[in-house]
């Protein structure tokens, strides 16, 4: 397979150019204009932020592609499926009420919300996953599985279990119900370093599945008879005592979400873009977001989702490290890999090599200013 084309624009604006502007243009050279979208279902696939994190991704951005989907004779909407975890997003009554909340209103974006996996997030349906290792089928929300084309808008950042979130990430476990969900979660069990742990109580309090207790030690345990691996209590923990899975949980669960991606995209037209943007270290999924560990880079697009990801990481991995972040706090050396330093027992790598050998894309790629 030869090179993928990705297309990117910095931020850089002025009087008679709005990023808007600018970004309308990205998606018209990216090819956007060439899908085949007429008379199409296109589910605009997107993080609506958990309330408190603010690094989710403005509705100004969503209304420019739900224009130009409509422009071309298709019939967009917002979409995202409920969470594993405890939250503001763990049913579709309080996940919406979370999206009007941040400002995807329907005046804001230009199309109406459907949560794509239901009430309670059981509403899904066994697509099939071509080459899959893993699996078979991917439980995918039904929205999502019944959409005739798939845009996906990815704040592009770090992440505890896969090293980062883009493209790959916010759709096979975006899109996946929740027992889709526990399935790539499952090969995930974090662990707690008692010695490092302080007995704060943070993640007993935020574990959704109520499998972390304070022992007579005063300190955190996990019983993963229960654990679901979704590794919150990694994201809240403020002294580096949770853990996630050491070994192949990682590359695992990387795998799984390409499988699930792939099931999801296959057949379908579609389009991605990452916004490299507020790049903070972890999910956007927790009711908080620490400071990026780079300046903001750009806006980037493409039809092929592992190229973007890999160009991505690539520009990440290349900017400089701001100091006074949890990059820098662990000791980062000024150059070189950046997510895999912030989250050691992930590997990103194993995902997007994953995706390329089940055809979703490539990881080469022609950066092509637009």
């Amino acid at each position: 397979m030869g090179k993928s084309k990705v297309y990117w624009i910095d931020l850089r604006t002025n009087p008679s150019l709005s990023i808007l502007k600018k970004f309308d243009g990205l998606l018209r050279k990216a090819g956007f204009g060439d899908l085949d979208l007429n008379d199409k279902y296109t589910a605009l696939k997107i993080h609506f932020g958990e309330p408190g994190n603010m690094s989710y991704l403005r509705p100004p951005y969503v209304a420019v592609v739900s224009a130009l989907v409509r422009e071309l004779g298709g019939k967009p909407f917002l979409t995202d499926s409920n969470t594993l975890y405890s939250g503001r997003r763990h049913n579709a009554y309080d996940h919406l009420r979370a999206a009007f909340e941040n400002g995807f209103s329907r005046d804001a974006t230009g199309c109406d919300i459907i949560i794509a996996d239901g009430l309670k997030g059981t509403d899904y349906v066994e697509m099939p996953v071509e080459g899959g290792i893993h699996c078979k089928e991917a439980l995918i929300g039904c929205a999502v599985a019944e959409a005739d084309a798939v845009i996906s808008l990815n704040h592009f950042k770090g992440h505890e279990l896969t090293g980062f979130g883009g493209a790959l990430k916010n759709l096979g476990m975006g899109c996946a119900s929740r027992s889709g969900k526990q399935f790539l979660h499952e090969v995930s069990h974090p662990t707690v370093d008692t010695d490092a742990c302080t007995g704060c109580g943070m993640c007993v309090k935020n574990c959704a599945a109520k499998a972390i207790t304070l022992g007579p030690d005063k300190k955190a345990h996990i019983n993963h008879d229960l654990c679901t691996g979704c590794c919150q209590c990694v994201a809240v923990c403020q002294f580096s005592a949770a853990r996630a899975s050491e070994g192949k949980a990682s590359e695992i669960c990387s795998e799984r979400i390409a499988e699930y991606t792939s099931a999801i995209l296959r057949g379908k037209p579609s389009f991605h873009v990452n916004f490299v943007m507020n790049v903070s270290p972890n999910c956007d999924c927790w009711p908080n977001n620490d400071a990026p560990v780079v300046a903001d880079i750009g806006i980037f697009a493409s039809e092929d989702p592992v190229a973007l990801d890999q160009a991505c990481v690539d520009v990440v991995n290349a900017a400089p490290a701001i100091g006074g972040t949890a990059l820098t706090d662990k000791d980062y050396a000024g150059s070189g890999e950046k997510f895999c330093h912030i989250h050691p027992d992930a590997d990103w790598e194993k995902g997007l090599d994953h995706a390329a050998a089940i055809g979703l894309g490539t990881r080469k790629y022609t950066l092509v200013k637009a």
